[in-house]
């Protein structure tokens, strides 16, 4: 049942991110909620004991492409413009969201602290979830790498989506190559 909740909750904020990527009008806060929805995935490979599909999300959508987006769009002309003032308008409400925040995490752990270590009762389980074989476990990556490569599995699609993304790097520098008067 616990498994039940969580996995709903988990789909609710990734699906309510990917709302605000596509309906948000500023670009930076769309890409910040790019990150969350991409931590919402992350979070069901977990819950699908996908541990590798997990940080694979984590370090390479999470740590590397949503890392490259922020930079894209704070290092691009507009945002570079001299008459923008570099420091936030609202420091009062920043510093009191900040406290507030520490203050909710510090109750929380401070009433934790009676369940820690967390040892079972006799008779009860800890695990909510269903156990997955280690037969499926231990072979899993392997057997991933064999059908990224293998002709009868997703060599096709592997491919395809390297060409797709060697397209889409070509035309964004074609795009942001800076154009001289002539050109224009």
């Amino acid at each position: 049942m616990i498994e039940q909740i969580i996995f709903i909750v988990i789909s609710l904020f990734t699906l309510m991110m990917g709302w605000v990527v596509v309906s948000n009008n500023n670009l930076f806060h769309a890409a910040l909620a790019l990150m969350a929805s991409f931590l919402g995935v992350a979070g069901l490979y977990v819950m699908l004991d996908a541990g590798f599909l997990a940080m694979a999300q984590l370090l390479v959508y999470i740590g590397a492409i949503s890392i490259l987006i922020i930079f894209a769009i704070m290092l691009t002309r507009r945002m570079m413009r001299t008459d923008e003032s570099p420091f936030n308008s609202q420091p009062g409400l920043a510093g009191l969201t900040a406290v507030s925040v520490f203050a909710v995490i510090g109750f929380i752990l401070w009433q934790m602290r009676q369940f820690w270590p967390v040892e079972p009762m006799e008779g009860v389980s800890l695990a909510f979830k269903t156990p997955v074989p280690d037969s499926m476990i231990l072979d899993s990556v392997a057997a991933m790498g064999r059908a990224f490569v293998s002709p009868d599995a997703f060599v096709l699609p592997f491919e395809i989506a390297s060409v797709l993304l060697l397209a889409a790097l070509i035309g964004s520098i074609w795009v942001a190559w800076p154009k001289t008067e002539d050109e224009a």
